[in-house]
């Protein structure tokens, strides 16, 4: 199954009844995800929102222990996943209305959890529409209760990277690659977390270049030719601010054959965050512009 779907093809398939999860979201305004999702959404669509669905809780430490956004653990997924409705072989789609930045979160924790049939419909909202899909709106019956969880496997079945793993690395055994806006990455401005700047090493791959002008992501093919010039998929490690469009670039790899890369769920938000961790700015010699 490939990680992404377009919306004919859902269309086309809607009968085969698939679990849609609408996971649209804004960081500067938390609820705006469920007030769009009220005003209009695919049939059906339940609405996971980032920080009550999508992450665990934060650390009493504060970003310095997991970012801004940690990941739930493996058993907490599990619980969660089972009360959305993902059971094993069930087909899920997944969508937002920002370019996939959080339907990629969810795509990758349900892949994490070893849910292999699932799916982001690529474009969104907008491509529903464009496509001839139909809206719903108002408020959904809640989610039953007392629903099993999903069958928690013994491990993570995506690889993950921590940040004592980075700091002990000798610099060639790892590659670093920032899916934040350049103008970030370079430490020109930082909105969000304590220090501007990137990781040493880091390489900046913006995660909206993985899209084009219709909102849709790129060819297969393209997105081949963006990502391969990293080299081995296996010794990547994507980051972001918090963990969330660093999933983006995962699954824009997928989607072109190059799977197998590993994510830093904690991301800038807990790397800056501690004063002892290096942090360099300007441009990368090698990142994508």
């Amino acid at each position: 199954m490939t990680p992404l779907l377009s919306a004919d093809e859902l269309l086309t398939r809607w009968a085969q009844a698939p679990l849609i999860l609408d996971c649209s979201h804004d960081l500067a305004e938390p609820e705006a995800g469920r007030r769009q999702h009220a005003m209009g959404r695919l049939p059906g669509a339940r609405h996971l929102h980032l920080d009550d669905d999508l992450s665990g809780p934060k650390s009493p430490d504060g970003p310095r222990q997991g970012g801004r956004h940690p990941l739930p653990t493996l058993e907490t997924l599990a619980c969660r996943a089972g009360q959305w409705g993902v059971t094993p072989g069930r087909w899920v789609v997944l969508y937002d209305q920002q370019g996939a930045a959080y339907a990629a979160r969810c795509w990758w924790l349900l892949r994490w959890l070893g849910h292999t049939q699932v799916q982001v419909l690529d474009g969104g909202l907008a491509a529903w529409l464009r496509a001839g899909g139909d809206l719903e709106s108002g408020s959904l019956p809640p989610v039953p209760a007392g629903a099993p969880p999903y069958p928690l496997p013994q491990t993570g079945t995506l690889p993950t990277l921590q940040a004592e793993t980075l700091l002990a690395s000798s610099g060639t055994d790892w590659q670093v690659v920032d899916a934040r806006a350049p103008e970030r990455f370079r430490g020109e401005v930082e909105p969000l977390d304590s220090r501007a700047g990137h990781i040493p090493g880091a390489l900046n791959y913006f995660f909206k270049d993985n899209l084009g002008a219709d909102g849709c992501f790129l060819p297969a093919e393209a997105l081949r030719r963006r990502f391969e010039p990293l080299g081995d998929p296996a010794r990547l490690v994507h980051q972001c601010g918090s963990g969330v469009t660093a999933c983006h670039n995962l699954l824009a790899m997928a989607q072109a054959g190059l799977p197998g890369s590993a994510l830093y769920p904690g991301s800038w938000s807990e790397w800056s965050a501690d004063p002892n961790r290096p942090v360099a700015t300007g441009e990368a010699p090698g990142s994508l512009r």
